[in-house]
């Protein structure tokens, strides 16, 4: 019936939507792609609208696509509330969650007040810190998930959103090609630090640091400033500042997976909070983007 939406059709869409690929929501879900694209049809079939523009290499969401996501989003919530409601013994206990500095500016506090609110029973610890020291901290035992940037040797984790890196700045921040490129970093282990060192290096282009903060405001202050460039992602630039133009001549930076990781299973704690909080993530996932992006 037109109008009724199959929550496993919803989920299976919301995970092509943020991945933009049929393989990466096929791995999210631990289905087949012919799952996905199954689903997928099935849905377009149930809304009579195209969802998704796609062909060999690319897929883009429709317009009807994107009013389809704020739909699916809304309407998972809704169903997630009222399991949460009547399903039986409410979820308890302690639940150590680390969010990078990426998503400071994101709506991610809509969905932790959504989950508190049908948790309420769970104790949220809130921690935020650059992506490198979150998964040196989950590997220790001291969190029980993380929201993070994905670093080249990290085991496999849930793919909440690929991005782009580029870098940003001031609009009206001139490098002049004949200097030292000034960056604004992150300290060690910041991993758009390292990966964008590492271009710079790669590509023989010289460099200083012009600013070093652990607070993504700290950075973006002095990128406001005009001090130097930063390396951020596409999807999550800050108001006041801009992609520095291609002919500034600066390397390309590559893509940037954030994931979802759980902490190893200990018999002490129960793994239901952390399992409820990631799967309001990644069925939110569309509202961890950038202001106006």
């Amino acid at each position: 019936m037109r109008g009724v939406y199959d929550p496993a059709l919803l989920r299976t869409f919301l995970a092509v939507a943020q991945t933009l690929s049929f393989t990466q929501a096929a791995r999210r879900l631990g289905v087949r792609q012919s799952t996905v694209s199954q689903h997928v049809r099935r849905l377009e079939e149930q809304v009579g609208r195209a969802l998704f523009l796609r062909d060999t290499h690319t897929v883009e969401l429709t317009g009807d696509g994107a009013a389809m996501l704020g739909f699916a989003r809304r309407i998972l919530e809704v169903q997630e509330q009222a399991a949460a409601y009547f399903g039986g013994p409410r979820l308890r206990g302690r639940l150590r969650f680390g969010a990078s500095e990426d998503f400071v500016l994101t709506r991610l506090p809509e969905i932790l007040e959504a989950f508190r609110r049908d948790h309420p029973e769970v104790e949220l610890e809130l921690t935020v810190e650059l992506s490198g020291t979150l998964h040196e901290r989950l590997a220790a035992g001291k969190l029980d998930l993380v929201l993070a940037k994905r670093r080249p040797a990290d085991p496999p984790a849930p793919l909440v959103r690929r991005d782009r890196l580029v870098w940003i700045g001031a609009d009206r921040l001139r490098l002049d090609p004949e200097d030292p490129v000034p960056l604004i970093v992150y300290p060690v282990p910041g991993i758009s630090r390292a990966r964008a060192l590492d271009a710079l290096e790669r590509h023989g282009r010289p460099w200083r640091i012009a600013c070093t903060s652990g607070s993504l405001n700290g950075l973006l202050a002095a990128a406001r400033a005009g001090l130097g460039v930063m390396a951020h992602a596409r999807g999550l630039i800050p108001p006041g500042l801009v992609r520095v133009p291609e002919r500034a001549g600066l390397p390309e930076l590559g893509e940037v997976e954030f994931v979802l990781a759980h902490a190893e299973p200990r018999p002490t704690t129960d793994p239901a909070p952390a399992q409820a909080l990631a799967r309001a993530i990644l069925e939110g996932g569309d509202r961890l983007r950038g202001p106006g992006q």
